[in-house]
């Protein structure tokens, strides 16, 4: 199973950038993700570009129609998600293959009261399918743990491979049809 990783922080030390790329090391042998490095070169959404999509929007759709399965960490900024994160979302949403994608999204701050909720409705709106057993929040912000002290932690590294697991049994299920849809609050 591919499964495509977006940070929505553009900082060299995002806690979220590195819970992610712990994600990568920590993936069930089945499960490969990738951790997606362009969305800081996506130009502002703009539908008059939709005649000629910019070549860093082709590269971001094509990642996503080639995934199985989507995992979003962002941060909290103002009282909302990143601006980056919502301009990568932009340029999903009338994008068909984004439709009924699985998602999970990882919070590496659980005081950020705004940002989950207000990514959700998104997703929501964009008809993703967010599979609450492969989402987390742990507090990770001010807790100076690297990737290698994440993978290191058993909690943590339980939480992901949890998650993880959680996606891959969702996706496996949605390919085949037997899945029981899950709640999307």
């Amino acid at each position: 199973m591919r499964v495509l990783a977006i940070s929505g922080s553009l900082r060299a030390a995002s806690v979220n950038s590195t819970l992610l790329r712990a994600a990568v090391r920590l993936a069930p042998a089945d499960v490969k993700v990738h951790l997606y490095a362009g969305i800081g070169s996506l130009p502002l959404f703009n539908l008059d570009l939709e005649s000629q999509v910019p070549e860093e929007v082709r590269k971001l759709r094509e990642a996503v129609a080639a995934a199985d399965a989507l995992v979003l960490a962002s941060p909290e900024y103002a009282h909302g998600v990143t601006g980056v994160i919502k301009n990568t979302l932009d340029w999903l949403v009338s994008f068909a293959p984004f439709a009924d994608k699985p998602v999970a999204l990882f919070n590496a701050s659980p005081r950020s009261q705004y940002a989950d909720p207000a990514l959700r409705e998104t997703l929501k709106t964009m008809s993703a399918a967010i599979v609450n057993d492969a989402c987390f929040s742990y507090q990770l912000v001010g807790a100076q743990m690297g990737e290698d002290e994440m993978v290191r932690s058993a909690a943590v590294s339980g939480d992901i491979r949890a998650a993880l697991a959680a996606l891959r049994d969702y996706a496996r299920a949605g390919r085949t049809g037997g899945h029981a849809a899950f709640p999307l609050s």
